[in-house]
């Protein structure tokens, strides 16, 4: 049995789902179904059992079904190392989400010390060669895994970042009305970087302590100006930078521009020179290296959720997924248009067939190919 478990989920009115219920035993899932049939809309309603805006970074009224714009509700219940849980997260229309978590609000941070869950999306295919933005994203998600505070840590840095922004938007020049917003940022900065750095050394450790058939990956954390580790010395760099800010207004320094650069260790090539294919193994091994250590160190990997992840894979590599997910004894959610895409797994895993029907999407328990 997996140290974390979803073993039931509920949603009402969420995306093409008027009504579903489903209970899962701890083994890994795969939803099938053709292309809009609502299967990735289930495993974005898992990922909105975290901190953030899901695997779609929808805005929270597009989260409701149409046309009844009622808002939608997403329950679910867990065990993380004997322990049990109830979490829910809705929205009513025109507010904001909010979290309950055992029967009483909770922030949305909370959430990261109790469910950790890391995913991979298509729109993740091009992470190597798009904006850092995306990069420092999938990085976070992965910290959060080990490090539940880093969320409250981001969400106090960009607080005080936002706050900076504003008067450097406005021309101000106080350098007392810089001061103390430097020192918050300055002090979640190093920490939010230090956990990123400590996650890195972490995944490179798991990754060469493994028998996989997916490629090892170098990872470097880079950044502009001094050590962003060292908190004195990146509020230096804060009231340093302020005369460039002011002319582009916005902060230019700090770990919201720090970005995460890869090799085929096996090959020595940059990630963002490797194939399609190759890019999208390359993510997978972290992913997997990221489940190894969780497990490892605090007995929970965590749960991942893997949208169309056959896509680029040879049937070679698919079949190795699917061991390396079995063994490592964490629960994974899937989906893929087709169940011949699953064969191997068979009773290793539960099987859902989505469909799409008049009255929204409709699922069924299936047996997929051993």
């Amino acid at each position: 049995m997996a140290g974390l478990a979803l073993n039931a989920l509920k949603l009402s009115h969420f995306r093409s789902h008027k009504r579903a219920e489903l209970a899962f035993d701890g083994r890994p899932v795969a939803f099938v179904g053709s292309n809009g049939a609502g299967k990735t809309n289930l495993i974005e309603a898992i990922s909105l059992l975290s901190p953030g805006r899901g695997l779609r970074r929808a805005v929270t009224e597009d989260l409701a079904r149409r046309p009844e714009s009622v808002g939608w509700k997403v329950q679910a219940s867990l065990t993380r190392l004997h322990e049990s849980h109830e979490v829910e997260t809705a929205a009513a229309p025109g507010e904001s989400r909010t979290v309950r978590i055992d029967d009483k609000p909770a922030p949305q941070v909370a959430l990261a010390a109790i469910m950790p869950i890391v995913w991979l999306v298509p729109a993740m295919d091009r992470l190597w060669i798009e904006a850092a933005e995306g990069r420092r994203r999938f990085l976070d998600r992965m910290v959060m895994s080990f490090a539940p505070d880093h969320a409250a840590l981001a969400l106090e840095y960009e607080k005080a970042m936002r706050q900076r922004n504003r008067l450097l938007k406005d021309g101000v020049r106080d350098a007392h009305w810089y001061a103390a917003i430097e020192r918050i940022m300055a002090k979640s900065g190093a920490e939010m970087t230090r956990n990123r750095l400590a996650l890195i050394e972490r995944l490179r450790d798991a990754q060469a302590s493994a028998d996989t058939a997916f490629p090892a990956a170098d990872l470097t954390l880079t950044s502009e100006g001094p050590s962003p580790v060292d908190e004195a010395a990146l509020a230096d760099a804060l009231e340093g930078s302020r005369p460039r800010d002011l002319l582009a207004g916005r902060s230019l320094v700090g770990p919201h521009r720090a970005d995460l650069s890869a090799i085929w260790q096996a090959k020595g090539m940059i990630a963002a020179d490797c194939s399609t294919g190759e890019q999208k193994a390359l993510l997978i091994s972290l992913v997997l290296a990221n489940g190894r250590a969780l497990a490892e160190d605090r007995g929970v990997a965590p749960i991942l959720l893997l949208d169309e992840v056959s896509a680029h894979l040879d049937a070679a590599r698919r079949a190795a997924l699917y061991d390396e997910i079995t063994a490592m004894a964490g629960q994974t959610f899937m989906t893929g248009t087709e169940v011949q895409l699953f064969a191997g797994l068979g009773p290793r895993a539960q099987g859902f067939a989505v469909e799409e029907g008049p009255a929204g999407s409709t699922i069924t328990a299936v047996d997929l190919p051993g």
